[in-house]
């Protein structure tokens, strides 16, 4: 509600001062504009935890869960499990990546075998709407790095200088006979090939340096066109007016009594209606995730303040190391949309009332007693086509749908298709053998519905009285 109000009022504010003849200023425009802000990170430890999850916020302190606190997207190759990721936009706007490091602590691996010999790969996503993503895939950006042992932290930034990505990461790797993390970069167009992997940050001696964070900073605000963040021991405040040109340091955030001993992942957010950035830092070593620093010049460590208590609200998950992409009106609903807080259901079996739909393999059948739980849970969606039907997305495979194929069911990767939209929905109507309950018909086959069969789903014409209770399932908690 306060999210509607505020467009409201918004877009009241732009009639009016388009009524009178007024002139929007900027920070009028944006509000009534009204975008919001995405945050992507992830939560913790663990195979859930380490995945994609998005945040929203419309005033870039306050934030809600969307996917109703669910990952958003799941890594499905590498170590299976991804932390610190970065959501980047073209400069055009018509397309969008995630990588992320491609390391799951506690799912087979443990930190000691990530910092000596952790995955030298990236973990990439890549949409067209904020939306729809495509199946993740694989970035070596660390193999070509003499003793590299691992791929951590990414991010990007356009250059406008070259017309492509610089992409920079740590890697734990030996030089001049120390080994300790570094940044390195590479450069990319597409987020599938890299150049020649650079020494890009160093840090005197045996000091480590792992997370980065670049801000572009508008003319007329501080010294530097761009400020970069880093976790090296400090929080450490750096200039420059090129991307890979020369650095200097401004100083830390030691004096806010914020050390590298306490926080960590950096990650910048400028607001959208005045001159004022947030850094949020990661509480790492009280598990309490970010906490929001702000400024009104991200070159003078001076000019930073901790929040006001009571001023933010992170939301009901622990937000870690990610990366917040402002919204345009357009991008703002497509995500909301995508994204709402839907409640978890299960497909009970009308006939067989201690089974429920689960997946296994990507396979669809009803089974008792499933483990893990998550298998057996969905969220009902608005239909792919459209209002009136609905789809099953899966809960531990978010991006997952039931669909037909070939008159059997599976577990399936949205793919944005219309055929795909039509094979994963489905007209919920009144139970075939128990109007109290729920049958549903096929979209795109309307003479047939779901149906059980030796315990496998199916989509079949339902024409007996078993075929009927076969079809009918309770939509439950």
């Amino acid at each position: 509600m306060p999210a509607l109000l505020s467009r409201l009022t918004a877009i009241w504010i732009a009639a009016c001062l388009l009524f009178t003849g007024q002139v929007l200023t900027a920070p009028q425009r944006a509000a009534a504009a009204d975008p919001g802000y995405l945050m992507t990170h992830f939560i913790g430890e663990g195979a859930t935890g380490q995945q994609i999850y998005f945040s929203h916020s419309t005033d870039g302190l306050n934030w809600t869960d969307l996917n109703g606190g669910g990952m958003t997207l799941r890594s499905t190759v590498g170590t299976r499990g991804v932390r610190d990721p970065s959501l980047v936009r073209s400069p055009d706007g018509d397309r969008y990546w995630i990588i992320a490091t491609d390391l799951c602590i506690g799912c087979g691996q443990s930190w000691d075998a990530a910092v000596y010999n952790g995955s030298r790969n990236l973990v990439v996503w890549e949409s067209r709407d904020l939306v729809t993503w495509s199946q993740p895939w694989l970035l070596n950006v660390a193999g070509a790095i003499p003793d590299g042992r691992n791929a951590w932290a990414p991010e990007a930034i356009w250059d406008p200088e070259t017309g492509d990505y610089v992409l920079y990461w740590a890697t734990n790797a030996t030089l001049d006979g120390v080994l300790k993390h570094r940044i390195y970069y590479a450069r990319t167009s597409e987020f599938r090939t890299v150049t020649t992997p650079q020494l890009y940050i160093d840090r005197p001696g045996t000091q480590n340096i792992i997370d980065t964070q670049i801000v572009e900073v508008p003319s007329g605000v501080g010294d530097y066109r761009y400020v970069r963040a880093s976790g090296d021991g400090q929080i450490t405040i750096e200039g420059s007016n090129s991307i890979l040109g020369t650095w200097t340091s401004l100083g830390n955030l030691s004096g806010i009594g914020l050390t590298g001993s306490q926080v960590e992942g950096p990650m910048w957010m400028k607001f959208r209606d005045r001159d004022e950035w947030s850094l949020y830092l990661d509480q790492y070593s009280t598990g309490r995730g970010y906490l929001p620093v702000l400024t009104t010049d991200p070159s003078a460590p001076a000019a930073y303040q901790l929040p006001a208590s009571g001023s933010y609200d992170l939301g009901g998950t622990t937000k870690r190391h990610g990366s917040i992409l402002t919204l345009t009106a357009a991008e703002d609903s497509r995500v909301l949309a995508r994204w709402p807080d839907t409640a978890v259901s299960r497909l009970q079996s009308y006939n067989f009332q201690d089974r429920y739909v689960r997946h296994t393999g990507f396979d669809v059948r009803i089974d008792p007693n499933v483990s893990p739980a998550e298998d057996a849970q969905f969220r009902v969606r608005t239909g792919l086509v459209g209002s009136g039907t609905v789809s099953f997305e899966s809960v531990n495979y978010p991006g997952y749908f039931l669909r037909h194929s070939g008159f059997d069911f599976q577990l399936a990767y949205n793919d944005g298709t219309a055929q795909f939209a039509a094979d994963a929905t489905f007209r919920q109507v009144a139970g075939l053998a128990d109007t109290s309950w729920s049958s549903f018909q096929s979209y795109n086959y309307p003479g047939r519905y779901i149906r059980h069969y030796a315990y496998q789903l199916r989509l079949d014409s339902v024409t007996t009285a078993t075929e009927r209770a076969d079809a009918t399932f309770r939509v439950t908690g």
